[in-house]
C-alpha cells in the first residue's frame, strides 16, 4: 500500500512516499481504507521532531486526522462493522475521564503511526462512527481541531446561552470554536489581522469583529462590549506569550481562559496577581477523549453543523498541501484525497 513516512532522519526533506504491507485486523481491531486526511498545525512540527522524544521514532507515518471505511474487523469487535464510515480518534488510548501519560503517548501521527497510508489498522476503541450528513472531507477535519474547540467551549468553559466569548484568529480551532459557541447560544467576538477573514467569519455567525492590526490593545478596544459582565466569560487563547497578558486583562472575574495555542511564543513574562485576585481559570486544552468526540458528533448532527473545508490536494501532493497550510492567507481545513 502507499504511505508517506518520515524516514532515515528527521526533517521535512525526509518526508517521502513509500510502500508498506497492508496490515490485517487482529482481535479487537478494525482495518480502515482511508478516504481523506486533514492537516493540523502539529503536522508541520512533527517532521522536525518538534515534540522531542514524544514525537516518536523513525520511520513514522504522519497526520492524525482522517476518515475512512471499515473494510475488515477482527474477532470480538462490536462497536463498528464492515462498511461503516469512521474517524480515528486523536488519542487512541483516551476513551473517557481524566488524561494520563499513557493517553498522551497514544497520539496518531506522532508518536504512533498516523493516517497517511491507504490502510490503517486500529483498535475498535480508537474509532468513532461518522454522521451520514457529513462528507468524507468534512469528517476528516474533526479529530483534532474540532474536538479541541469542543473541549474548550463546551467542556472547560461550560458555556451557557448569553455568555460572551473571545476567539483569537480564524484557524481551524477558532472556526470550530465559533460554530460551537454559537450552538451554545453565546455572543462571539473574533480577532484577526485580516478584514477579509473577519468578513467571512461574520457570515459564520460572529457577532463582533476586531482587526488587531488596527487595534493592537484589543483588550481595551473591546472593553465596552463586555462592560456589564466585567469582561469575557471565556477566551479561547491561541496566541500564546504575546496575547495571554491581554487575555488576562479582558477576562471577567471567575472567567475561563482555554489555553490552546502558542503561535506567538512559549516563554511568558507577566504578573500572576490577576489570576489569583480575580479567580481566573487558566486551563490547558489538548484535544479530548473519545466519549467527548462522540458527544460532539451528536451535537453537530442535531444542529447540522458543517465543518468549513478549504483546499484539497491529492495523496501525492502532501508536501504541497503542507506548504499551502503554512501560508497565512488560507481559510478552512486543508484536506488530502486518497
Amino acid at each position: 500500500m502507499r504511505v508517506f513516512e518520515i524516514r532515515d532522519d528527521w526533517g521535512l526533506d525526509n518526508l517521502r512516499p513509500g510502500q508498506r504491507e497492508v496490515p490485517r485486523a487482529g482481535r479487537g481491531q478494525v482495518l480502515l481504507k482511508m478516504r481523506r486526511a486533514a492537516l493540523n498545525a502539529r503536522d508541520l512540527i512533527v517532521p522536525e521532531r518538534g515534540y522531542g522524544r514524544a514525537t516518536g521514532e523513525l520511520p513514522l507515518i504522519p497526520l492524525s486526522d482522517g476518515a475512512g471505511e471499515v473494510v475488515e474487523v477482527g474477532a470480538d469487535v462490536t462497536r463498528v462493522a464492515v462498511g461503516d464510515r469512521v474517524c480515528p480518534t486523536f488519542f487512541q488510548n483516551w476513551v473517557a475521564g481524566s488524561p494520563s501519560a499513557a493517553a498522551f503517548a497514544s497520539a496518531l501521527g506522532g508518536p504512533l503511526d498516523g493516517v497517511m497510508a491507504e490502510y490503517v489498522c486500529l483498535s475498535e476503541e480508537g474509532v468513532v462512527k461518522v454522521p451520514e450528513y457529513l462528507d468524507d472531507a468534512e469528517a476528516a477535519s474533526l479529530p483534532c481541531a474540532a474536538l479541541t474547540a469542543w473541549s474548550a467551549v463546551s467542556g472547560e468553559a461550560r458555556l451557557r446561552p448569553g455568555d460572551h466569548v473571545l476567539l483569537q484568529g480564524t484557524g481551524g480551532v477558532a472556526l470550530f470554536a465559533l460554530q460551537f459557541a454559537k450552538l451554545h447560544g453565546a455572543t462571539v467576538t473574533v480577532l484577526s489581522s485580516s478584514d477579509e477573514k473577519l468578513a467571512r467569519v461574520r457570515e459564520l455567525g460572529a457577532d463582533h469583529l476586531v482587526n488587531y492590526r488596527q487595534h493592537a490593545d484589543w483588550a481595551r478596544a473591546t472593553r465596552a462590549l463586555v462592560a456589564e459582565r466585567g469582561g469575557y466569560d471565556a477566551i479561547v487563547e491561541l496566541g500564546g506569550a504575546q496575547t495571554l497578558g491581554q487575555s488576562l486583562r479582558a477576562i471577567r472575574p471567575g472567567g475561563t481562559i482555554a489555553m490552546i495555542g502558542v503561535l506567538s511564543g512559549l516563554d511568558l513574562s507577566l504578573s500572576l496577581g490577576p489570576i489569583v485576585t480575580r479567580q481566573i481559570r487558566l486551563q490547558g486544552v489538548t484535544v479530548g477523549h473519545r466519549d467527548d468526540f462522540e458527544a460532539m458528533l451528536r451535537a453537530m448532527a442535531a444542529h447540522r453543523v458543517r465543518p468549513l473545508v478549504g483546499s484539497s490536494f491529492p495523496f501525492e501532493g502532501l508536501k504541497e498541501a503542507m506548504a499551502h497550510f503554512a501560508q497565512a492567507d488560507r481559510f478552512g481545513k486543508t484536506v488530502i484525497e486518497f
